[in-house]
């Protein structure tokens, strides 16, 4: 395995269920502390070293595309001479990103996605996630436990939070145990945050191809499909609550994501 230096984000979906905001923009765009959940994902990467994205457009892409082209002047301070129409910047508080963006078809398929980004790759291993989860996971533990496995993906598996409280009652209907909000019992599920070898390219046929079916299941049945456990924090947005949810954790200063400092 080679060094791993870029992160593929899906970021081209409808996210018909969180309609409230992607009537307007891409779900990867919506806000979580006044900040895109796309760059919320892109600063969890960056903490542990990884700098260079490739970013998997589709539905509204062009929303991304400006956001990323006016990033610079939208971090900095800056004088601008409208007589010679310079730009002066006083200051750069911007990310050291170097950001790809890719038009992979508004229909196409998350397994179709990624296999535009192949010749972006160069045949190198790749780190995968979906623009729209955050959590705290050690990037480079999964990365090391994937090397040790000499697995083609591993995959992040986490125990989502049920929706509802566990109740716990004798045959008097007396409530034993009331725990709220559980990890759901359904097990573990793939969370995302990815960590790919090339090969995975063989795996995936077209645009109508989903990742997350025939590719990951034929590696799952040839034994080249690895879990890293993560048990900590970890949510994803679907829906307007779950976006009210972590902006209420930012704003609350109880973002676990946040790794940074800034």
């Amino acid at each position: 395995m080679g060094a791993i230096v870029k992160v593929v984000i899906l970021a081209g979906g409808y996210g018909t269920r969180i309609a409230e905001e992607t009537d307007i923009k891409p779900k990867p765009m919506v806000l979580v502390g006044g900040k895109p959940i796309l760059w919320h994902i892109m600063k969890t990467y960056s903490y542990y070293g990884f700098n260079e994205f490739v970013i998997l457009l589709g539905y509204k892409g062009y929303y991304i595309k400006e956001y990323f082209s006016n990033y610079f002047l939208h971090q900095s301070d800056i004088t601008i001479n409208l007589q010679d129409n310079t730009t002066q910047v006083h200051n750069n508080t911007s990310e050291p990103w170097k950001v790809t963006l890719l038009e992979t078809g508004l229909d196409t398929m998350t397994g179709g996605r990624i296999l535009r980004a192949r010749p972006y790759l160069k045949d190198e291993p790749f780190l995968l996630t979906y623009g729209d989860g955050v959590a705290d996971v050690d990037i480079l533990k999964s990365i090391e436990q994937h090397k040790k496995n000499k697995n083609i993906v591993t995959l992040t598996a986490i125990q989502p939070e049920a929706r509802f409280g566990n109740l716990d009652f004798d045959d008097e209907l007396t409530v034993n145990s009331f725990v709220e909000k559980p990890p759901t019992e359904a097990g573990w599920v793939n969370g995302g945050f990815f960590v790919c070898e090339s090969e995975v390219f063989n795996y995936i046929k077209g645009d109508d191809c989903f990742f997350e079916k025939e590719p990951l299941q034929k590696l799952a049945k040839r034994k080249k499909l690895g879990a890293f456990k993560h048990s900590g924090f970890w949510q994803c947005m679907d829906t307007l609550r779950d976006n009210q949810k972590l902006n209420k954790l930012w704003n609350d200063g109880d973002a676990k994501w946040k790794l940074w400092n800034d």
